[in-house]
């Protein structure tokens, strides 16, 4: 990688990217610049061809407006109210041109650099890499006893109620292939913070490979994760979409974005 890389990427506008990255910000203004950076950089060193979505999730704190004043060519701001996480990485996948797709949250928690081990999957045949903080060979760092014990309680509650067998369904970091994309975004109902695990329920449901990577993660400064109050939300989520299930909601696609 190189600065030179960078500033081809900053100033050429890519028409047809290889390779799109989705960051969903809610109120992000303190901590997005270095996020932005490290992703621009590091990722214009591997692929010279892709594009950056920030699809701000009606922040109030003015993310969008100091994202746009950056100016480059292949980086948009996709503007809209605020619906939850889910809402708007669903917006930012689906405005998305890349042949692959990565979603990565804006506090940078899994490193950049940890992409080319999910594009290697790809590469293999599989439709959908998921970043794993729980898989053999992962690394966590800086988490506290109370969030240790909340993501083995959501990690053991979502295997046994969805049968998602994956031992992490909910890091930010997942990549997806044009076939995954179509297949289980335009079918997404959750908008919040459940919405990793609804996909990867549907991925399971229609038959998608998935490839279940360890990684590097760093429990970010002022993360918005309430570990109590998520955890009893996502338990109610689960049981949500075993019954959308049932009452077949996902048997067609819906353009609709909602609470």
């Amino acid at each position: 990688m190189s600065y030179a890389d960078f500033e081809r990427w900053r100033d050429q506008e890519c028409p047809n990217p290889k390779l799109s990255v989705v960051i969903p910000a809610y109120n992000e203004s303190e901590r997005i610049l270095p996020t932005l950076g490290a992703f621009a950089v590091v990722i214009s060193g591997m692929e010279p061809c892709w594009e950056l979505i920030l699809s701000d999730d009606g922040s109030v704190d003015g993310t969008a407006n100091l994202v746009e004043r950056l100016g480059w060519k292949n980086l948009r701001v996709l503007r809209h109210a605020n619906t939850g996480k889910g809402g708007a990485v669903r917006r930012g996948v689906l405005a998305a041109r890349g042949q692959r797709v990565l979603f990565a949250d804006a506090d940078n928690s899994t490193p950049i650099e940890e992409l080319p081990r999910l594009l290697a999957k790809l590469d293999e045949g599989y439709d959908l890499a998921v970043g794993s903080r729980a898989a053999e060979g992962a690394k966590e760092e800086n988490k506290s006893l109370v969030r240790h014990l909340a993501s083995w309680g959501l990690r053991s509650l979502a295997r046994w109620l969805s049968g998602v067998r994956l031992k992490d369904t909910q890091c930010g970091f997942k990549l997806f292939s044009r076939k995954a994309v179509q297949e289980l975004f335009p079918r997404q109902r959750m908008m919040g913070f459940s919405f990793d695990l609804e996909l990867l329920y549907l991925a399971n449901r229609l038959g998608l490979k998935v490839a279940e990577v360890p990684v590097r993660w760093f429990d970010a400064p002022s993360s918005k994760v309430d570990p109590v109050k998520d955890s009893l939300k996502f338990l109610k989520d689960i049981l949500a979409i075993r019954r959308l299930d049932r009452e077949g909601a996902y048997q067609s696609p819906t353009t609709e974005v909602g609470n």
